[in-house]
């Protein structure tokens, strides 16, 4: 196989990012990735592992641990999902995308194993990702790295990285998401993302809704776990922004920390003291992080598609605000962190969003919206986001493609004013390279 028939073959698997989920979690079974791993010989038990889940921040907050982690000293593989511009993005090793020979490579050596475990089906079929997670333990394994550092791709009890004994296991902000799958209520959805927590295992939870609190608690009770509250055990204060970076003080358990992170928006705050908390249990465990490598490894995070900024005159900002929490978080980063004259929002969403709560939160916050679809298969036809925001009095005007939405967007904007693409990753990726294909605006 060469690289394109490697990304055919991945392809040819069910791949619930493609295509709506199967709402029963039956469809979800762990026994069939750890009869894979068994025939790889197990390779997710070759290192030292940090498992992040949550709804909103766990990627952001993943990058954090896994740059700190490699500022000081260990060779750390970061697997996250989902990717912008290519699927190499979900694996990396001190920061560097896995290539593309060794990508074919590592699918080429799986497949016999992986369709031996098929043809026999015991638990059901493999998926895409599942085969991911697999090319991901596979490839760290190889590069003979120190941790692995793991963003769960949905929920958590059922998600294929969830066949770790991670050395801390940390849930970001949990809120709404996946509701058809994971439940149609925090508590649910708490009860699905908590099935991380390994017996008598570190959990550290980011700050979150009264009714996540208790559910989390209850299972760290259970599991004899102990928990670890950002927000009360480790704390932090924001001081301010210097054109590029976020400062914030951060008091930890171990340790004082000032922190300069490139990370925009409050919550980002919220995600660098979670990191800080997740890296002091790994060092209160005697793994060697000081004060000055968590310090250096936050202020070098790079994590593109948040609250990310393409171009200055006009102002083009990207995230992938996809639910109505994440939308409220982008709508107070932009007032906070940016002076503009007219805002133009770009949106565009994928089906089994909560759409009309996202664009609750972002119609009154715009002068001007276009609305589009990505390229993505699950992508939300333009009529329909259209029809939601005319509910709150906004006539958006629709345009069929990521490249005619930004020209449009161009052309209205003057210097002193702001485009927002935002409602789905999707969306941000192409935006993200049409941006790079004009060499700017």
């Amino acid at each position: 196989m060469d690289y394109q028939q490697t990304l055919d073959y991945i392809d040819s698997y069910t791949d619930y990012e493609k295509i709506p989920m199967p709402h029963a979690l039956a469809y979800y079974d762990l026994r069939r990735v750890e009869e894979l791993l068994a025939r790889l010989d197990n390779p997710h038990l070759g290192a030292r592992s940090v498992h992040i889940g949550g709804t909103n921040g766990k990627g952001s907050t993943a990058a954090m641990v896994a740059s700190a982690l490699t500022v000081s000293g260990y060779q750390t593989g970061l697997y996250s999902s989902p990717h912008l511009n290519t699927i190499r993005e979900r694996f990396r090793v001190d920061g560097v995308l896995i290539t593309e020979e060794e990508f074919t490579s590592i699918v080429k050596g799986l497949k016999p194993e992986v369709e031996r475990v098929n043809q026999k089906a015991t638990y059901g079929e493999l998926t895409t990702f599942e085969l991911l997670t697999a090319v991901a333990f596979t490839y760290f394994k190889l590069k003979g790295i120190d941790f692995q550092v793991l963003e769960v791709g949905m929920g958590g009890k059922f998600d294929a990285t969830n066949v770790i004994q991670p050395e801390v296991s940390v849930i970001t902000s949990i809120s709404l998401d996946h509701m058809e799958v994971l439940g149609n209520s925090l508590a649910k959805i708490a009860k699905e993302k908590a099935g991380i927590i390994k017996p008598n295992g570190t959990v550290v939870l980011s700050p979150q809704s009264d009714e996540v609190v208790p559910v989390i608690a209850a299972v760290c009770r259970d599991q004899k776990a102990e928990l670890v509250m950002v927000g009360k055990d480790i704390t932090w204060q924001g001081l301010g922004f210097n054109g590029k970076k976020q400062l914030l003080r951060v008091k930890g358990r171990l340790d004082s920390y000032e922190l300069a992170i490139p990370l925009l928006g409050q919550y980002q705050l919220e995600n660098a003291a979670t990191a800080v908390a997740a890296l002091e249990v790994l060092s209160a465990k005697g793994f060697s992080l000081s004060r000055d490598s968590i310090t250096s490894g936050l202020a070098e995070t790079s994590w593109a598609g948040r609250l990310q900024v393409l171009n200055r005159q006009p102002l083009l900002v990207v995230d992938g605000a996809h639910n109505p929490d994440a939308a409220r978080r982008l709508k107070q980063s932009l007032k906070e962190y940016f002076d503009f004259k007219q805002s133009i929002l770009i949106m565009g969403a994928s089906a089994d969003k909560d759409v009309a709560g996202v664009v609750s939160e972002l119609a009154p916050a715009f002068d001007r919206v276009i609305v589009t679809r990505s390229g993505h298969p699950r992508a939300m036809e333009p009529a329909q986001l259209e029809a939601e925001f005319r509910k709150h009095g906004v006539e958006a005007q629709p345009a069929g493609t990521i490249f005619k939405a930004l020209s449009l967007a161009v052309n209205a904007a003057g210097p002193e004013d702001l485009i927002c693409a935002a409602g789905s990753l999707f969306v941000v990726a192409e935006v993200i390279e049409q941006t790079k294909l004009r060499g700017g605006l």
